[in-house]
């Protein structure tokens, strides 16, 4: 089968939240990406694609830059806050810190519905709303080595097909879901959050040998760069109307962050497109609006 991707090479991104649930710090969660997108095909919507649909995202990331500090004799790092201006007694105002992160990202977008000979338009449509967009909130800088989009059809059968693609996402990091490292966990017994922090945590193991010579041994339970997600919401309170809400037509509720666990892998070990390939999922009896990498759609289900 035939497969149209769009590849948004080498994006560089300024000041992206790095805030990625309340819980957590570091790449900006998915629901930020897909987001992006969505809002992406809505103005590619207004300017005569009225069919088109991306029907899922990958994300390959080049270069990552975490704003923190960690000074001399510092345990922890600090975030690096922006300055606000001073106030009328020349005191320093209250703000919100926020972690904020540098980014090289390829955006790697699965569509339907263009037809062949308005692609030279399409491209066109999206270079032109690309640098006027937020990415996780942050802003996309212009780049004088910025190549140009590509539209690449591929037969998802053929191997060498696949893994020129995936070419393109070099040199990088994609990243896939591993919700079954906590699914196993909790087969064994251990809460949700046990198993996330259980599969985070780094053990250090001292031993010593017959000539009093003591080595160290520090490693996580599952090998990999496992790191901790978010990828969508629960809802937490019915569906309704609430005061005050910005938006007086659409349907509130609140929720809270859905985090799981994923790991950031190089493009060459992906087995199939589908586990680099994440889409929204709605499971409405249990109020939850995911993002899931294809191939967990098909084999986790629930």
């Amino acid at each position: 089968m035939t497969r149209f991707f769009l590849l948004l090479p080498h994006i560089k991104i300024h000041n992206a939240n790095a805030m990625n649930s309340p819980h957590t710090i570091g790449f900006p969660a998915m629901t930020a990406w897909l987001g992006a997108v969505h809002s992406l095909q809505r103005h590619l919507h207004q300017k005569g694609f009225s069919d088109l649909e991306f029907t899922s995202v990958a994300v390959s990331c080049h270069k990552f830059n975490l704003q923190t500090y960690k000074g001399e004799g510092d345990f922890v790092y600090s975030i690096i806050g922006t300055a606000n201006p001073l106030d009328k007694t020349g005191s320093r105002p209250a703000f919100i810190e926020e972690a904020r992160c540098h980014l090289d990202v390829s955006l790697l977008i699965e569509y339907k519905n263009v037809d062949s000979d308005r692609y030279e338009e399409f491209q066109a449509c999206i270079h032109h709303h690309l640098y006027r967009m937020k990415f996780a909130g942050g802003d996309v800088l212009p780049s004088k080595s910025q190549r140009r989009t590509e539209i690449i059809a591929v037969d998802q059968d053929d191997d060498s097909e696949v893994k020129k693609l995936l070419k393109k996402l070099m040199v990088g990091y994609v990243l896939i879901e591993r919700r079954d490292l906590i699914i196993e966990s909790q087969k064994a017994g251990k809460d949700a959050l046990t198993a996330l922090i259980d599969h985070l945590k780094v053990m250090h193991r001292a031993s010593e040998d017959e000539n009093g010579n003591v080595s160290w041994e520090s490693k996580r339970q599952t090998t990999g760069w496992i790191v901790p997600i978010a990828t969508g919401f629960q809802g937490i309170s019915d569906v309704g109307f609430a005061k005050n809400q910005r938006d007086t037509q659409t349907p509130h509720r609140f929720a809270e962050s859905v985090v799981t666990l994923g790991e950031f892998i190089m493009p060459y070990r992906v087995n199939q497109l589908d586990d680099m390939l994440w889409q929204y999922r709605v499971v409405a009896d249990k109020n939850l609006y995911l993002c899931q990498p294809l191939s967990t759609l098909s084999i986790l289900g629930d």
